[in-house]
């Protein structure tokens, strides 16, 4: 008897991790199938360069043409005016003045990935290897960390058993190492469960102390980073993606609205200092780290219905008092640049 029930249980984990295998397979396929650039002539030489100077909002073009999938940006006070698409390719971005983060897909023989760190002209300064599919990505307000998130298994942060790998690392090049490395400490305690995740890392003006989510046994958690002591300790829960707003106050992040077993993201502000939490009126379903605009407004992509691999950057007050609009259109990935 006993014999024939571990024949069973064997039997029973193939088949569920054939099914593992053969889910992480689809998805994969599915999303390089919606970031494939669409096959069309190429446009005359494009520069390299994201950031000329001007106030900018940087972002990856979602056009279908030939500019698809390119960095471009618009300037600030005209979101709707012409863009200037450049010649770098890049499936996640970020942008300060003095750098950008590319994450990508090297698509060739054997397909990989890769987290790039480019000067202000283009050029590429660092370069690291990622274990699987670009997902989150930030620079520090003075540009002297970077962090960057990508998928070790799966593609979706709703699948089960996914699975992350956060780095943060100065412009310099020095490497802070993986968050699986820090301490999570969870109402005081320290949490040392195998099935830990780490995503979507984001910096404030003190470049000791960051935001970023932390996972585990079916919970997400706001944690704030202490890079000197290595620490991750969750101070809200039910939060990710976490995003800083310019003054330091506030956090805003996706949460999680859905009273079913599907996860359903809308976006939430926390006020920092009174623990005051807002639920913004986004009735979409976001999956996406936000960015903030400005103080009082927030910026993030949106999948277009219909249109697979394309989308567009929508805007909200902060303060959950107008509903949101259309700021970009065929976009994806934004980030505000000022001097």
């Amino acid at each position: 008897m006993n014999r024939a029930r571990l024949i069973i249980a064997a039997a029973i984990t193939v088949i569920l991790l054939g099914g593992a295998i053969i889910y992480a397979a689809v998805a994969f396929t599915n999303y390089e199938r919606r970031q494939a650039t669409p096959t069309a002539p190429q446009a005359a030489a494009r520069s390299s360069v994201a950031f000329d100077g001007s106030p900018r909002i940087v972002f990856r073009n979602t056009t279908p043409d030939s500019g698809y999938g390119l960095v471009a940006s618009v300037a600030l006070s005209a979101p709707s005016g012409a863009r200037s698409v450049t010649s770098v390719p890049c499936d996640r971005v970020y942008a300060t003045t003095k750098h950008s983060m590319c994450l990508r897909i090297d698509r060739g023989v054997v397909t990989t990935f890769s987290a790039n760190l480019l000067d202000s002209a283009g050029k590429t300064v660092h370069s690291w290897p990622l274990p699987g599919i670009p997902s989150r990505t930030r620079i520090s307000p003075d540009s002297k960390l970077v962090g960057f998130t990508a998928f070790v298994t799966g593609a979706a942060y709703g699948s089960v058993g996914f699975s992350t790998e956060t780095q943060i690392a100065s412009t310099a090049g020095h490497d802070f190492g993986n968050l699986e490395d820090f301490a999570l400490i969870v109402d005081g305690a320290r949490n040392t469960a195998t099935d830990r995740n780490f995503w979507g890392v984001t910096f404030t003006s003190n470049d000791n102390e960051f935001y970023a989510t932390a996972a585990s046994a079916g919970h997400t958690w706001l944690v704030r980073g202490d890079l000197a002591a290595r620490t991750l300790t969750a101070i809200r829960e039910s939060a990710e993606c976490p995003s800083v707003s310019p003054d330091g106050r506030r956090v805003a992040y996706k949460k999680n609205v859905s009273t079913t077993a599907s996860a359903y993201w809308s976006i939430a502000v926390l006020d920092l200092a009174t623990g005051r939490e807002t639920v913004l009126p986004e009735k979409q379903n976001v999956d996406d780290q936000v960015e903030w605009l400005d103080d009082s407004t927030i910026l993030y992509g949106l999948a277009r219905p219909n249109a697979e691999g394309d989308s567009d950057v929508w805007s909200i007050d902060a303060d959950g008092a107008t509903a949101p609009m259309r700021i970009l259109q065929h976009a994806w990935s934004p980030s505000v640049v000022r001097p």
